[in-house]
């Protein structure tokens, strides 16, 4: 029982984030223009992170309900279908089994992910699998992934997608203003894409893989923020290179000091490569030691992840029965 009552207490969903949406700031280049990071430096504090801490046993199990929570539940496949976002939503309402909850007292806790992510076209579809519930839809845009067609296009598959039921909107910025420090036209982009968003809020991809470096992933954050973005994402999931703890550490510190500036609390999303339950206890643990326990909600934290809920329901079994199931026991996860 005690067990229980401690998972109860550390996982449980019904603490929730009250805060104001970010509302951008006026463009200052002054703000951004003396940042440098010094890589070395971010590398060694990010490896610290899977080393520093260990969580185990009930206060595992109850960390691992908690980034269920914030999982954004995601297909964005070439042969998705009817059948499969149907499913994802499924596992989304109900993403632990019920035995597995009814052991660790956890079944009135009606835990769901955090959203679903679907390309434009499964909108639809989504909505319908959601019916009753308050999981919301996040859709990609902006030519996801690339990012290679024009404003006016960007603009109008966002307001098709928040006409559609969207209630998330997960775009692209350009790439080549970071590359080439095009700063004010890439403040204009973003700020064009949150004003297309109204009330869904904006998650902005950085695609921090096709980066050059730490520093011009910092001043790409602080301009999305500056722009009026809900979120900061690292990646696509589609590129080479996708989110990394220390390309995390530097996008969270700006977060940090935006609010020390602004008093807005801007979200995080890391996406692309996290796939086991160790690396979602890695994520929270540094979102905890760095922002602290506000952004251990979903308002304000997510991972964009498609095979992560998998393996975190395995270990939760493993913490019930003492035994690991086969992965193909957990569908759609």
């Amino acid at each position: 029982m005690a067990k229980a009552k401690s998972i109860k207490q550390n996982g449980s969903t019904a603490i929730q984030s009250h805060h104001r949406r970010n509302e951008g700031m006026a463009y200052d280049a002054n703000t951004f223009k003396e940042i440098k990071i010094n890589r070395s430096a971010v590398d060694r504090r990010a490896a610290t992170i899977t080393k520093r801490r260990s969580i185990k046993k009930q206060w595992q199990a109850a960390w691992l309900l908690k980034a269920v929570t914030c999982i954004d539940l995601t297909t964005l496949a070439g042969d998705d279908t009817r059948g499969n976002v149907t499913r994802l939503c499924a596992k989304a309402r109900s993403p632990i089994r019920k035995d597995l909850l009814e052991s660790l007292d956890m079944y009135d806790a009606h835990i769901t992910t955090g959203a679903v992510c679907v390309y434009h076209n499964m909108i639809a579809d989504a909505r319908k699998a959601l019916h009753g519930t308050n999981i919301p839809i996040a859709a990609v845009s902006t030519g996801f992934p690339a990012g290679q067609i024009s404003l006016k296009d960007k603009i109008q598959q966002i307001e098709a997608s928040v006409k559609a039921g969207a209630r998330e909107i997960d775009i692209v910025i350009s790439r080549d203003l970071v590359i080439l420090s095009k700063w004010r036209a890439l403040y204009n982009e973003v700020q064009a894409y949150r004003q297309a968003c109204g009330a869904a809020h904006m998650k902005t991809i950085l695609a921090t893989g096709e980066l050059p470096s730490y520093t011009k992933v910092a001043k790409a954050s602080w301009i999305c923020m500056m722009a009026g973005a809900d979120f900061i994402k690292t990646s696509t999931g589609k590129e080479t290179v996708n989110a990394t703890l220390s390309v995390s550490l530097v996008m969270i510190r700006c977060i940090r000091e935006y609010e020390a500036m602004t008093g807005f609390k801007v979200g995080f999303k890391p996406a692309g490569g996290i796939r086991k339950a160790k690396d979602a206890l890695n994520w929270l643990i540094l979102m905890k030691e760095e922002l602290g326990h506000d952004w251990l909600q979903p308002e304000l934290f997510r991972f964009g992840a498609s095979g992560l809920l998998g393996d975190i329901e395995r270990q939760l079994e493993h913490f019930v029965t003492g035994r690991y199931s086969a992965s193909f026991r957990h569908p759609m996860a």
